[in-house]
């Protein structure tokens, strides 16, 4: 299903629609440490986010700002872009299915968290947080793709929810 108010995106809103899918990325990257040391692979499809993901980190270790930047680019996004309509509506969808992404992999890790390695066994803390890690590289993926093809990224659930909250 098409929602777009403009019929084909410009390269600049593609980009820029682009951006806020660095917040996933963040968020899923702790849990791919294993993954990435076993499979080279993954740390090459993650290349051309390295400046980008540079620049996040450096920016989090900011003394004083670090601990709530997370918090701080949350509450900057929903109110300066997916609450400003001026802005195009493909821009804030792929905004705000950035910060759900990163809202869900954020919940899954505090449940990861919970699990005790020593109790529940290593195997299924590490097959679970690859799940994570494969899960957040396929849906930043596929929506990296659309994005960029001009297309909304429709994942179940998630953009449903997505659309209600971006009117």
């Amino acid at each position: 299903m098409t929602w777009s108010s403009s019929p084909n995106p410009t390269i600049w809103d593609r980009l820029l629609a682009a951006l806020p899918y660095i917040l996933p990325v963040m968020s899923g990257l702790p849990y791919g440490d294993q993954l990435v040391s076993q499979f080279p692979v993954f740390g090459f499809l993650l290349l051309p986010l390295a400046p980008l993901i540079f620049v996040y980190s450096m920016l989090q270790s900011i003394p004083l700002i670090g601990s709530f930047f997370g918090l701080i680019v949350f509450f900057a996004l929903i109110l300066l872009v997916v609450r400003n309509e001026n802005i195009s509506r493909f821009i804030r969808f792929n905004t705000m299915q950035a910060i759900l992404l990163s809202f869900i992999l954020a919940v899954c890790g505090l449940i990861l968290s919970l699990l005790d390695p020593s109790v529940f066994g290593s195997l299924l803390f590490s097959t679970l947080a690859n799940v994570l890690f494969l899960g957040m590289l396929i849906s930043v993926g596929f929506s990296l793709v659309q994005t960029f093809r001009g297309l909304y990224a429709e994942i179940p659930t998630i953009s449903e929810a997505v659309h209600m909250q971006v009117r």
